[in-house]
């Protein structure tokens, strides 16, 4: 599939229709999106730990790095295809893990996951989703489970089994989000989106869990909500722990939030297949290492023995061109598909990312080359200090 000539199928359109609907340019559409939403639930998107410091750098960070195009080669023809876990995806590009969607849409996650079906791109469902497990399963293409993990092993076990069942391919561990960061764009509306009920779908239809519960969750929805929210939050896990899920998940379990050399090498030896080099997007620890400088030293120490996925501060095609250069086997997508979903629902997620597909697959093959394959660190180089 040639994703460029989206370019011109909007040229075309506008013959006779005008501008997209929607803006195809990240910066626009999160101004659509802040227009669209009240203040709690865009800034429970957009918002970052702390100052934003760790937010910023991560966007920073692609600008250190440099493409180098090389001229007069055959690259007119691209090919986007990317092997994971022992398939092949159309792209080299995956659906983030977000919580409740249904604050910027009422279709949330079935939007998402009808848009990302249609371009056969994975979309990662998020324990913190509006929709359950099988809900979305329904409507989904290539479907990867997120597990935010409850500190009560027969429920976690209860939601890796509805998942497995479900169809879901890919378990994805975060490991980053064990207790919320300090975010005071939310503390400064008193605004918990679980506190009021959102992102609760997957606990909430799980019979473990409600076995749990006194009362019903239909008769009680507040005791219910105070029963979850201590489960899976406030509370780390630990290395050892991992058995459990390597020994109850027959798929690819990746772990997201991976920052340091020695944790993606604790990755391998606990018998995971691929690991997030991630830092939440900057929503968890304030001044910490932007995401694109923490990759090369574990793609260097670890991408032999496991996939390396890279995530946080991706907003261009070229930016998912740098993070491939860097090693990263894959790239997941965030913010911008839910500034998509926010403005437009599925459409607005399926014009994200085609414009974000169209611009790599012309920075790829305008830079000289025509696979994700090709691309090493020797594509790029450093930018000189300002």
């Amino acid at each position: 599939m040639n994703h460029a000539d989206f370019q011109f199928e909007i040229y075309r359109a506008g013959l006779c229709d005008g501008p997209p609907r929607y803006p195809v340019d990240v910066a626009g559409l999160q101004q659509a999106a802040r227009e669209a939403l009240d203040d709690s639930a865009y800034w429970y998107v957009a918002g970052s730990c702390g100052t934003g410091d760790t937010a910023a750098a991560n966007c920073a960070a692609f600008g250190r790095w440099r493409i180098v195009p090389r001229m007069l080669r055959a690259a007119d023809v691209r090919d986007l295809r990317t092997e994971l876990f022992g398939r092949t995806y159309p792209t080299p590009l995956v659906l983030a893990p977000v919580g409740v969607q249904s604050i910027v849409h009422p279709e949330g996650d079935l939007a998402t996951a009808r848009a990302a079906a249609s371009l056969g791109i994975p979309m990662t469902l998020s324990t913190a989703g509006s929709f359950s497990i099988e809900e979305v399963a329904e409507v989904a293409g290539p479907r990867w489970y997120q597990l935010y993990w409850p500190h009560d092993d027969e429920v976690t076990l209860s939601l890796l089994e509805r998942a497995a069942k479900a169809g879901y391919e890919t378990l994805v561990v975060t490991l980053d989000t064990w207790t919320l960061g300090w975010r005071p764009h939310d503390l400064n509306r008193a605004y918990l989106p679980f506190l009021r009920g959102n992102g609760l779908a997957t606990p909430f239809s799980d019979p473990v869990f409600r076995s749990r519960l006194e009362r019903p969750v239909e008769e009680d929805v507040r005791a219910a909500i105070e029963a979850w929210i201590p489960m899976f939050n406030g509370r780390a896990h630990t290395w050892p722990e991992l058995a459990l899920l390597r020994d109850n998940w027959d798929g690819p379990i990746v772990l997201k939030g991976i920052q340091h050399v020695d944790d993606a090498l604790r990755a391998v030896d606990a018998g995971m297949d691929g690991i997030v080099v991630s830092n939440h997007g900057g929503r968890q620890i304030d001044g910490a290492v932007a995401s694109l400088d923490a990759l090369p030293g574990i793609v260097a120490a670890a991408s032999d023995r496991l996939s390396v996925l890279f995530d946080s501060g991706v907003r261009s095609g070229s930016d998912v061109f740098k993070a491939l250069a860097l090693g990263a086997r894959a790239v997941l997508l965030g913010r911008p598909y839910v500034w998509g979903l926010a403005t437009g629902g599925e459409a607005g997620v399926r014009q994200v990312v085609r414009s974000l597909l169209a611009e790599l697959d012309l920075t790829l093959g305008l830079a000289g080359f025509v696979s994700p394959a090709e691309l090493d660190p020797s594509v790029l180089v450093k930018a000189e200090p300002r």
